[in-house]
């Protein structure tokens, strides 16, 4: 694996892949390096590295609270990959054909979430949840339904 040192540039036998280049939000030119149709809104690394997982890849390193030279503000994470590994587990031979496969599996798997909460919004509140199907939702609404005292409204 990758033991006691963080992060080396130009190390052909390791890829490192910033979330930023997964970031829906960002243009090219801001350093998105996949297409909008491989890009998600705000990716963190935990999303990052389970996309790459699930394409079968296991030599990585999570670098957290990392920020990107080109975006030095952001705090945002990078993942350490094995070129080797990365490469023969996902069938390519160059960094983008890779970003683009961890992209679209990481998309695929964001789809699938947003897909599931819409179903269970759809369906409403469980049968025992009293607080979700209760009619007052909150108290600013008690609030402004509370009569006044002393016969005032």
């Amino acid at each position: 694996m990758f033991y006691g040192v963080d992060f080396v540039a130009g190390d052909p036998s390791r890829i490192s892949i910033w979330t930023g280049y997964f970031d829906s939000r960002l243009t090219r030119r801001q350093g998105r390096r996949v297409n909008r149709d491989c890009a998600i809104p705000n990716p963190n690394l935990e999303q990052l590295a389970y996309a790459a997982k699930s394409l079968g890849i296991r030599k990585m390193k999570r670098v957290t609270n990392k920020s990107h030279p080109k975006r030095p503000r952001l705090s945002e994470g990078l993942l350490i990959v094995s070129s080797k590994d990365a490469f023969s587990a996902t069938g390519t031979e160059s960094k983008e054909a890779l970003m683009q496969a961890i992209g679209s599996s990481l998309f695929a798997s964001h789809k699938e979430a947003k897909q599931k909460k819409e179903e269970t919004r759809s369906k409403g509140p469980r049968k025992g949840d009293k607080s979700a199907r209760s009619q007052r939702k909150g108290p600013q609404i008690k609030s402004s339904r509370r009569k006044k005292k002393f016969g005032r409204r």
